[in-house]
């Protein structure tokens, strides 16, 4: 009798781990955060903020003669199962959402914008003003090298709750010309440079 229970005992345990195992292989598969409503629209990512940090891009206006594309920090994250399986094999996987999140600069105390801080002359976060999403789904933007690109509002927040694919010639013609890997600008962000 102990020993048929034993038995029953290592067979569900054995069964456990082998669900847990299959569950892992097939994480890679079910990756992502993105929810998208009934008309296709992104909703905005929820604690993205909580996410995997990669960066804080900054092109000034100050260093490129008061017309900088993209004049703010761009806080930018990666969903974490998504960067764990890009640690592994070098690959974003579907369903990546990567979010940037614009931030102004503090105002500055010299003509480039810089100001005087505690650490030094420098470029200093000020308000959120802004966020922009990239999605990875091969099947639902074909056109755009399998990415999505989504702007919530250049604003302080709450950004809008949800926002359609914004069409290829205002974000996805310049990763197709200029990413460094996958439509994404790996090389401005040591942590996801092979």
């Amino acid at each position: 009798m102990k020993f048929s229970l034993l038995v029953v005992f290592l067979i569900a345990v054995i069964s456990g781990v082998t669900t847990l195992v299959a569950n892992a292989e097939n994480k890679d598969t079910s990756i992502g955060a993105a929810v998208f409503n009934a008309k296709g629209e992104l909703v905005v990512p929820k604690d993205f903020q909580r996410w995997v940090f990669i960066g804080a891009p900054l092109t000034p206006n100050g260093l490129n003669n008061g017309q900088a594309a993209f004049p703010e920090f761009h806080h930018v994250y990666i969903n974490s199962d998504a960067f764990a399986v890009y640690e592994r094999t070098g690959i974003f996987p579907e369903g990546t959402v990567i979010a940037k999140e614009l931030v102004l600069l503090q105002k500055g105390d010299h003509p480039d914008g810089s100001k005087n801080g505690i650490s030094g002359r420098g470029y200093f976060a000020g308000e959120l003003n802004g966020m922009d999403v990239m999605v990875k789904d091969s099947s639902r933007f074909e056109d755009t090298n399998g990415w999505g690109f989504f702007n919530f509002g250049h604003h302080a927040p709450p950004y809008e709750k949800t926002a359609p694919a914004a069409p290829k010639a205002s974000c996805a013609g310049c990763h197709q010309a200029n990413a460094d890997k996958d439509m994404v600008f790996t090389d401005m962000y040591p942590i996801l440079r092979e």
